[in-house]
């Protein structure tokens, strides 16, 4: 589960970079088709992540803060997505999104990595 987890979340950062694109060079229709699969991404990385907090159990506050960091991260692809597209101010919410996303990926890689790496 940790592999499709991962995948998702790569998955969403390159749609990120797609919304913004489109975004940036008036391509309304390729911004709006990238964000719906953008959100239906947001379900797999649910999906996948909550498997994956099941299995991490015995890792106690860690996980529950490194759940609370992960919808925090989805939180902020969101809204600097849609600040981005309408043309206000997002500066603060790709601030919150790269702080947030690279807390997840510290915490994911370096003290919940179990399963993702050969031992």
């Amino acid at each position: 589960m940790a592999h499709l987890h991962i995948t998702s979340w790569v998955i969403a950062f390159v749609l990120v970079g797609l919304v913004t694109t489109f975004a940036r060079s008036g391509n309304d229709k390729g911004a709006k088709i990238s964000h719906m699969i953008l959100r239906a991404d947001y379900l797999l990385i649910l999906y996948s992540g909550g498997s994956l907090f099941a299995s991490y159990a015995n890792y106690g506050g860690l996980i529950i803060f490194k759940v609370l960091v992960g919808l925090w991260t989805i939180v902020a692809m969101e809204m600097a997505c849609v600040k981005y597209k309408k043309k206000k101010p997002a500066a603060i919410w790709w601030a919150q999104l790269l702080i947030a996303g690279a807390i997840a990926i510290i915490l994911g890689f370096g003290f919940l990595g179990a399963g993702i790496l050969p031992a």
